[in-house]
């Protein structure tokens, strides 16, 4: 099971080259991690929704 990371460990983990990055460069990064953050919302949406229809579907039989 993946354990989540915290901010913390996130910021020790930010190297050099992205902190010394231009504003372009931290605006790529910045949609990079939303879209992210968007697929893993929507992978917890498809997990919630494949449990549901497998309860649904073990009731039915």
């Amino acid at each position: 099971m993946s354990q989540d990371i915290t901010l913390q460990q996130i910021a020790e983990g930010v190297p050099k080259t992205l902190l010394n990055a231009s504003d372009r460069d931290i605006e790529g990064f910045q949609r990079i991690i939303e879209e992210t953050i968007k697929l893993r919302e929507a992978h917890r949406n498809l997990q919630k929704m494949v449990k549901s229809f497998s309860t649904s579907t073990i009731q039915r039989t």
